[in-house]
């Protein structure tokens, strides 16, 4: 059974999400009513993912999603973040320090279920291509430079290709058919990319791979 925290600073929508998780036959671990009780919690409850508000008084999403992946021992808990709005600076924010994706408040139910799975298996981001989109509305360009990043030198040229073509918002499916390998040779170029470079969500490979300039944001 997966464990959940719930973290919003509205009560009825904390319960009625509490409420939803229960009834999908989840498990609510915790349920915090801003980001230092979120941090709290987190330490204390140790749970599989945490669904995270982002604009709460006194320490935010963002900090608490920092706080909390930071001192998580082991394996860290997959942080969904909860926002009013999808291009959202704050979300941009939070997928850059280690959240695994975002979901907007009138997400339905049986798609938010679907995200918690989706997260815990680790295999793909939700909704890559948004957020993708989401990163292009806020990155800055990196300038032209005639030798790769120096990032970029732990990594062997497939791990390279396999991270420009995750920045490009392609599942492990689709990325296998474009290097006509199979599935699970390019999750293991994927994690040992993450591992090299100190990563723990998808959202900061895609993130990397604009800093680097492996993917250039669109024209605005």
């Amino acid at each position: 059974m997966i464990r959940v925290l719930v973290v919003d600073d509205q009560v009825l929508i904390r319960a009625g999400l509490a409420a939803l998780l229960r009834a999908a036959g989840l498990e609510v671990v915790g349920e915090a009513a801003d980001g230092e009780e979120a941090v709290r919690l987190a330490a204390e409850v140790k749970p599989e993912v945490i669904l995270m508000d982002i604009r709460m008084p006194g320490i935010n999403g963002i900090t608490a999603t920092e706080r909390i992946l930071a001192a998580a021992e082991g394996a860290p808990p997959k942080v969904l973040i909860l926002t009013t709005f999808d291009l959202d600076e704050y979300v941009f924010n939070a997928l850059r320090l280690g959240a695994s994706g975002f979901l907007l408040k009138d997400t339905p139910p049986e798609r938010l279920i679907a995200a918690i799975h989706t997260v815990v298996s680790g295999d793909i981001l939700l909704a890559p291509v948004a957020t993708k989109r989401l990163i292009e509305a806020f990155v800055d360009p990196p300038p032209v430079a005639e030798t790769p990043p120096p990032a970029l030198d732990r990594l062997t040229s497939r791990e390279t290709e396999v991270l420009g073509l995750v920045g490009h918002a392609l599942s492990n499916k689709e990325i296998a058919e474009r290097l006509s390998v199979s599935e699970g040779t390019v999750k293991t170029h994927l994690n040992r990319l993450m591992a090299k470079l100190g990563l723990t969500s998808r959202a900061q490979v895609i993130v990397l791979s604009y800093d680097c300039g492996l993917v250039r944001p669109a024209s605005r």
